[in-house]
């Protein structure tokens, strides 16, 4: 194994209790009197540790999903938990990254990622070292007093992720975020995101398009239905792990890879 790894995460996957419960969650929208069903009777459970990949076709309520558990709007029905408690509102236990990251682009890099701890009155010194080391995490302390402004698509994207990560959250929540970003970068990116959540253990929510990249990333997948959004596939996936072991990309070059992108695929365009 590379030794930018750790096997930190490996004993989360031995667990049974759930970080995350949604119990028959529904969201329907009123839109002048006309009623637009969402998703409907979401049963999900997330554990701690996972990487969870979500797909199905545009506009099946993916980001409606994500947003519904970040705590940004209440389903219709069912309910949220995080550790047994209902969720109401946001809160500091679920960071979120979008695909268009919303820093402050006359703030500097490292006063966004700042910028969360000092909300919730941090003492000072406590968030000067904590920014240190999330800037040293997403690989941005030489750009650290640019200002946002100044960088590329990959590194605000970078700033992002740690600004969602200093707060310590137990999940993180991902709507596409490497989706606007060019090939090569995304894949810089996806190297990034897979090297955090294998040493840190974070429970990760992710949106996103791409087959290969959810492969490549969870160690979970979730299919859902054209609108109204039901999951008709939840299934696990190690294509991860043996990518971290091996410390090479073979693995999407595999007949195992290829089935299973195959039956994704499937599964979406019958929708």
């Amino acid at each position: 194994m590379s030794d930018e790894y750790n096997t930190k995460v490996e004993n989360f996957f031995e667990t049974t209790n759930e970080l995350i419960s949604m119990d028959n969650v529904s969201l329907v929208y009123d839109e002048g009197g006309t009623v637009i069903p969402a998703i409907e009777h979401i049963n999900i459970n997330l554990y701690p540790g996972e990487f969870v990949c979500v797909m199905g076709p545009s506009g099946c309520g993916k980001s409606t999903l994500l947003k519904i558990l970040a705590g940004f709007i209440p389903s219709t029905t069912g309910t949220v938990k995080l550790n047994q408690t209902e969720l109401k509102g946001i809160d500091c236990h679920r960071g979120v990254v979008f695909q268009q990251p919303p820093l402050y682009e006359w703030y500097s890099v490292r006063k966004n990622i700042a910028f969360g701890p000092m909300m919730m009155k941090i003492p000072k010194k406590k968030i000067n070292e904590e920014v240190e080391v999330y800037l040293e995490k997403v690989g941005l302390t030489e750009f650290a007093d640019k200002k946002v402004y100044e960088l590329s698509g990959g590194m605000k994207q970078r700033a992002s992720i740690a600004s969602a990560l200093i707060n310590n959250p137990e999940v993180l929540l991902m709507d596409e975020p490497f989706g606007a970003l060019d090939a090569l970068t995304r894949e810089q990116m996806q190297g990034l995101i897979r090297k955090i959540w294998w040493n840190s253990g974070k429970t990760i929510f992710f949106i996103t398009h791409d087959v290969d990249e959810a492969l490549l990333l969870g160690t979970r997948i979730l299919v859902m239905s054209k609108r109204p959004g039901k999951i008709i596939a939840d299934f696990p996936v190690h294509f991860t792990k043996d990518f971290v072991q091996d410390n090479s990309d073979d693995v999407r070059y595999t007949e195992k890879f290829h089935q299973k992108r195959k039956y994704i695929l499937q599964l979406i365009n019958e929708q």
